[in-house]
């Protein structure tokens, strides 16, 4: 009785593992492809359709062509080494790649993704050398009343070393959280295969949170049902610039930083370039190394906010202390562009030493980790 029922457990096992086989083993498919010259060959099954795109950041959208046996296909030659996100569109539905386990969300929208390394020399992509460690952690923030989630980066070696090392505090755009810099900023390849390489020092970054009406990310905090979102009650009414210091003494506190202004840097794209132009002109004293990239410039408060009242004289005085680098970047077809010619006007009309970078294209990922590699290479020099 027990041998028979044995061997009828077993053969039911094996009849459930075939099915699971059956019903979980993808299509003879596989997407994307990517080949040694950098061509890349997207395909995905799409049983009676009649139109089938591929969408690829801002950067394609192009018809895909029906190959028989119900797949779409087309192969790309042109790519450069980067970071995309992409997804299909199949009779107007937005699909993603359902041969490509690699995900990431752009605030709300969620697209398939892959890098793409020919060359292997792309800082974005991970390389053969020592590694970093990101860390999550919470601080207290007095001026706000509670604890918040940032992302920090720690040098490789730095839990070996007794050094002391310099800050650079990198912020998000608005729709963006402390998580976005690392995903698809690619902070931490970018970094760790720049100091390996000797093209920029051993460092920590730090990655807040500027959502002030958010303790974290979504997902990461009780109320984790609540949808990302690009405008907030506080995203740039001067309450996250007054609360900076919270970030800054803690960092000291915690971990084994050369607090003094030589050592430390600030950058921010859109929102963060917003966040990074007005903390740094009211604390020149803080910062020796300023980068905007693609910045939102004008005042968006519609209060008293003291942090946004009298720029031009705030730059003058930040000027005067010399700061070793201040570096404005921006794509020729961003919405942002007439905002920062006028910027630099300003700094111009004052005698104010920049260095500008314009790039291609417009207010998007890919010009920000082109700024990133560009940034990290010039600071604390």
């Amino acid at each position: 009785m027990k041998r028979n029922f044995l061997l009828g457990f077993a053969m039911m096992a094996t009849a459930l593992t075939m099915l699971a086989q059956r019903s979980y083993t993808a299509p003879n498919v596989s997407s994307p492809e990517i080949a040694k010259d950098g061509a890349v060959t997207f395909k995905v099954k799409a049983a009676g359709a009649d139109t089938v795109r591929l969408i690829i950041d801002t950067r394609v959208d192009t018809l895909m062509r029906h190959t028989g046996n119900e797949t779409w296909s087309i192969t790309l030659r042109d790519l450069e080494p980067d970071l995309y996100m992409y997804y299909f569109t199949i009779d107007g539905t937005k699909v993603l790649d359902p041969e490509n386990a690699h995900v990431l969300r752009d605030v709300k929208s969620v697209m398939s993704t892959f890098v793409l390394d020919p060359q292997g020399d792309s800082p974005m992509a991970v390389h053969d050398v020592p590694h970093g460690e990101v860390r999550a952690v919470w601080y207290d923030s007095p001026t706000l009343g509670m604890k918040r989630r940032m992302m920090v980066y720690l040098p490789a070696g730095y839990e070996q070393s007794r050094q002391r090392y310099p800050v650079f505090y990198l912020l998000h755009g608005s729709g963006g959280d402390e998580t976005v810099w690392l995903e698809q900023g690619r902070t931490a390849q970018v970094l760790d295969n720049l100091i390996a390489s000797g093209k920029a020092e051993p460092m920590i970054v730090v990655m807040p949170n500027g959502n002030i009406d958010e303790q974290a990310a979504s997902g990461m905090t009780p109320d984790n049902n609540v949808q990302p979102t690009f405008a907030h009650k506080h995203w740039m009414d001067g309450t996250f610039e007054q609360s900076f210091n919270d970030i800054m003494n803690w960092v000291d506190n915690n971990y084994r930083t050369r607090a003094a202004k030589r050592y430390r840097a600030i950058a921010g794209l859109s929102m963060g370039g917003y966040h990074s132009l007005y903390i740094s002109a009211n604390q020149p004293d803080n910062f020796a190394y300023v980068g905007l990239f693609s910045p939102a410039i004008s005042r968006m408060d519609q209060g008293k906010c003291p942090i946004y009242d009298d720029l031009e004289a705030k730059l003058v005085n930040q000027f005067r202390q010399r700061p070793r680098l201040y570096w404005l970047g921006i794509g020729e077809k961003d919405f942002l562009y007439k905002d920062n010619a006028a910027f630099r006007q300003l700094l111009d009309k004052n005698r104010l030493r920049y260095t500008y970078h314009e790039s291609g294209a417009g207010h998007e990922w890919a010009n920000w980790r082109d700024y990133l590699v560009i940034f990290t290479q010039l600071i604390f020099k």
